[in-house]
């Protein structure tokens, strides 16, 4: 049986040497490209530039499909999340924030996450596993198109783009899932695909240090570290990856990768936990911390979930906390929480499935289809879409 090819896997590179081996010329990739990630196509037949032949073929052995939307939620200021069935059992959730001039989706990159995080929730479910380039891409391909449609905006390059910025900010911590998410990132970046501006796309990251090395040499684009704590041993106990890179290092490799990032800082991310690591005096050990590493603070409001026994600093708190940083010159913002009404704000991505969807009687429909139609599941994914 043959086995279908989801072209939204393939990177660049990936789908020229895909295309030469169905015999076509590179530029073939690139027109194929611009209808998958410009015009947002799925069904092979709309792409009318294509020889027919190439179409033929095509249809025989490819298919686009992002992962299957199950819920789709929008908040009271506007923030819009998708929960996306990424099979077995398994979702993700994807988070789009509207501003007046920029609208910023936020993608997963793994199912659950590994790294246990203290305050974050996504971590409280275990990690599950990693999610492929199509999936992560996928996310992107599917928010943008559905914000067009939704909005009357006409496919292609000449239509009003709707997401301007994409943070590797969901559920997972993006460099354990390395290879997927660098070829996603260059999709993202690719002018015949997305077109974004590096300074554009954001990777956060928990403080895996060599993959912070990697990714200066593969892909550097922004980079925002979560940091949390302004000593090892109170990191240690919020983010136990810290044990395996503490401060020090962590440090050090933020200022390699200056060398190299398309902006000229890094974004540290610091949830506020009331009376674990909001004081003064953790304040002034920040500055110390920091002071070797050209950087912007992104003060975040905790956001509570049951599990982690955690309660979120009070106003006056983070601002005068702020004010220490700031009055040693440390550019310092306060991140305006979103989405609270849908679970959608930071650190609230969980991906609850069992309670909230029929994803088993979802999954067992898609295992029936497969058998049922063999080589033809890409098309009949193309239409549940």
């Amino acid at each position: 049986m043959t086995v279908l090819t989801n072209l939204l896997d393939l990177d660049p590179a990936q789908l020229i040497a895909y295309c030469d081996e169905l015999g076509e010329k590179p530029f073939r990739a690139k027109q194929l490209q611009r209808w998958i990630h410009q015009f947002g196509a799925s069904n092979f037949e709309d792409m009318t530039d294509l020889a027919k032949s190439l179409r033929e073929k095509l249809a025989g052995r490819a298919y686009v499909a992002a992962p299957v939307v199950i819920s789709d939620h929008i908040s009271t200021d506007g923030t819009r999340k998708w929960l996306l069935d990424v099979g077995q059992g398994n979702a993700v959730e994807t988070v789009f924030i509207p501003e007046e001039k920029r609208g910023t989706l936020c993608i997963s990159t793994q199912a659950g996450c590994a790294v246990n995080c203290r305050f974050c929730s996504t971590g409280k479910q275990g990690f599950n596993r990693n999610l492929s380039v199509g999936e992560i891409i996928g996310q992107l391909w599917m928010a943008e198109f559905e914000l067009r449609k939704s909005k009357g905006v006409e496919p292609g390059p000449k239509g009003e783009r709707q997401i301007t910025n994409v943070v590797m900010m969901g559920m997972g911590e993006p460099l354990l899932n390395f290879e997927p998410t660098v070829t996603a990132l260059r999709l993202m970046l690719d002018d015949n695909a997305y077109g974004l501006s590096r300074r554009r796309v954001t990777l956060s990251t928990s403080g895996v240090v060599p993959m912070i090395d990697k990714l200066s040499q593969e892909c550097p684009v922004a980079l925002a570290v979560s940091l949390h704590a302004s000593n090892d041993a109170l990191r240690d106990s919020l983010i136990p990856l810290n044990k395996k890179h503490p401060l020090n290092e962590l440090m050090a490799a933020c200022q390699r990768y200056l060398e190299f990032a398309p902006r000229d800082f890094v974004t540290f991310e610091y949830c506020m936990l009331d009376g674990v690591n909001d004081t003064d005096q953790h304040a002034r050990e920040l500055v110390q911390l920091v002071k070797s590493v050209p950087c912007k603070f992104n003060l975040i409001p905790f956001n509570p979930f049951p599990e982690s026994g955690l309660t979120r600093s009070a106003n006056p708190r983070i601002k005068a906390f702020a004010q220490i940083l700031m009055d040693a010159g440390v550019v310092t913002t306060i991140r305006k929480t979103r989405g609270d009404d849908i679970d959608a704000a930071c650190g609230q991505l969980a991906g609850e499935v069992q309670d909230r969807t029929k994803v088993q009687e979802r999954m067992k429909k898609m295992d029936e289809y497969k058998r049922k139609f063999g080589e033809n599941f890409g098309k009949i994914v193309e239409v549940t879409q």
